[in-house]
């Protein structure tokens, strides 16, 4: 018994107890009259402590703990912390783990740290917030809380498992960032967990021309469980309420949504009211504010196709630009400037010598997932003083200089090389684009550092001190260049040759034409397009998204190409 208890660390262990309840009154007596000590534990201590630890005759073998013998509390804890789906197949093991696993708390602690949900469906109270405040006035603030009263799902009775198992678990692969398939326009939906709701958000742009307002949302459908074993997938578009959806994942990285009532789309008014009020909503005004008849055009264009979905959309899978410590900035989603045809959502990430602007949105003249953007980080534009900034010409003439010096390397061959490198090689060999070389004539026709075998001129030293120190360099738009938000920075970081793709409308004959782009800081940067006289503005979108980082960055080249593909 005492070897029992000094193995245990804390007494008897339950098969010493199990053996003392079945003896007799006087075999325990005689047992508890026994010495403390056991003659061969005595001999094992005693040649453990001569021999330094190495005995003549094999060592006894280690005491057996099996996880049946610890306690049920300490089981919970251990269960708690592995993940979800592993638990049905711990489940299979015995009884006693089928038993324990019914316990909420282990699956209330799955749903917090796998999908962030933090309320309790016990005491949902306590935050303040009613069930019905929680399904009505949050989830679809446009329609009061009382109309939907009786339908409101009984949280007192639900548990979290099922919670786990048949809502979360389920439907975790729609989870994340989707791009909507809505012809040129596109779209981005962000579904996450809300609450005890899973919810499709669709993201857009704020009203033109304010590009650094936040991003605005509505609901498009939501999930969640109505009775204990079964989820409820319900439409959210229109101005009637939540009514009856389908859900089907059609295959890995897209879903696709189905209202199955949609008479809740209309309105009483007809498409008139359905126009105005969808106006209002996407534009932040009445078509009689809009003055300019080819925008009135583009916004009756847009409303007729994008109506005629109901909401029926197939969704594809899209993800967050990986991000690098020697990239020009932080990658991710911008709001952008785009003239008449307003605000679109435009992805900037960086691939090796250069960097892309990739449509999230769209507009018929240049459609969603096609890349508005390129900018050459090997070529640093160095600008005017101020007074020559205003003039279109002087940076027409230093912009198409900079092209011509680009055309001689690629005919040279060697833009093709310096290009597979920048995708091949390892990253460290690569310039940082943060100080990029300067551009002296010497150059090898390939770009590559240290081919002249010169480091940076005095010039853009200069210029890249005040940079650093965080001046910036005076900025001020050419004369004649349109743009629709005349707020824009006044000092900019650092300038590089460029190129946007514009196209006739339906995207007939697009084109690439040389342009400028302009850092201003962290968060925003510009583009002037020369053969347009037009300036972009563009915005970071400040919004944290779960779910959303790519596997690996070849998962996000192909996500890019695969987006592109269905509007080329």
């Amino acid at each position: 018994m005492a070897v029992c208890a000094r193995l245990c660390g804390v007494g008897p262990s339950r098969g010493c107890r199990r053996r003392q309840q079945r003896r007799g009154p006087a075999e325990t007596a005689a047992a508890d009259s026994e010495p403390d000590t056991d003659p061969e534990e005595e001999r094992i201590e005693a040649s453990a402590g001569v021999g330094g630890g190495l005995c003549a005759g094999p060592s006894p073998p280690p005491p057996r703990c099996s996880l049946l013998e610890l306690p049920p509390e300490l089981l919970v804890e251990i269960f708690a912390s592995l993940p979800g789906t592993d638990l049905p197949s711990l489940a299979q093991v015995c009884t006693k783990f089928r038993r324990i696993l019914h316990t909420d708390t282990i699956w209330r602690r799955r749903c917090r740290e796998e999908y962030g949900v933090c309320e309790n469906l016990r005491k949902l109270e306590i935050t303040g917030v009613s069930c019905r405040d929680v399904y009505a006035k949050r989830i679809n603030p446009r329609v009061k809380s009382g109309r939907f009263v009786k339908i409101l799902p009984d949280y007192e009775h639900m548990a979290y498992r099922d919670v786990y198992t048949c809502l979360l678990h389920r439907y975790r692969h729609i989870l994340g960032l989707w791009q909507p398939d809505i012809g040129p326009y596109g779209g981005l939906l962000n579904v996450v967990v809300d609450g005890l709701f899973i919810i499709g958000w669709m993201y857009l742009p704020p009203h033109d021309p304010h590009v650094d307002d936040p991003m605005r949302f509505k609901p498009l459908f939501r999930i969640h469980l109505m009775e204990r074993k079964a989820a409820t997938v319900e439409c959210m578009y229109g101005h009637k309420g939540p009514h009856h959806g389908h859900i089907q994942i059609v295959k890995k990285d897209e879903f696709s949504t189905k209202c199955n009532q949609t008479d809740h789309h209309r309105m009483s008014g007809g498409r008139q009211e359905e126009f105005r009020t969808w106006l209002r909503e996407e534009w932040g005004r009445t078509l009689e504010d809009i003055f300019h008849e080819h925008m009135q055009e583009l916004i009756l264009m847009k409303f007729i196709y994008t109506s005629q979905y109901d909401n029926c959309l197939t969704y594809r899978r899209i993800y967050l630009p990986p991000s690098r410590p020697d990239d020009l900035i932080k990658p991710g989603l911008f709001k952008g400037t785009y003239g008449s045809h307003g605000l679109e959502i435009v992805m900037l990430s960086f691939h090796g010598r250069r960097a892309r602007g990739t449509k999230i949105t769209g507009d018929p003249n240049i459609p969603a997932g096609q890349q508005t953007v390129e900018i050459d980080l090997r070529h640093r534009i160095q600008l005017p003083d101020l007074e020559n900034q205003r003039n279109f010409n002087e940076l027409s003439r230093i912009v198409l200089e900079v092209r011509e010096r680009v055309r001689q390397e690629q005919q040279e061959g060697g833009h093709e090389a310096g290009e597979g490198r920048g995708r091949q090689g390892p990253r460290e060999s690569q310039p940082s684009p943060a100080q990029p070389r300067a551009e002296a004539p010497s150059k090898g026709p390939d770009g590559t550092p240290g081919e002249d075998g010169g480091e940076p001129g005095d010039a853009v030293a200069a210029a890249e001190q005040p940079a650093q120190c965080g001046q910036g360099q005076p900025f001020v738009l050419p004369v004649g260049v349109s743009s629709r938000n005349e707020d824009y920075p006044r000092t900019c970081r650092m300038c590089f040759y460029g190129t946007g793709l514009i196209a006739g409308h339906g995207f007939t004959s697009p084109e690439r034409t040389p342009g400028v782009f302009i850092l201003f800081d962290e968060d925003r940067f510009g583009f002037v397009w020369l053969e347009l006289k037009s300036f972009s503005l563009y915005s970071r979108v400040q919004a944290t998204f779960r779910n959303a980082d790519a596997p690996s960055p070849q998962a996000f080249d192909e996500m890019l190409k695969n987006i592109q593909s269905l509007t080329s």
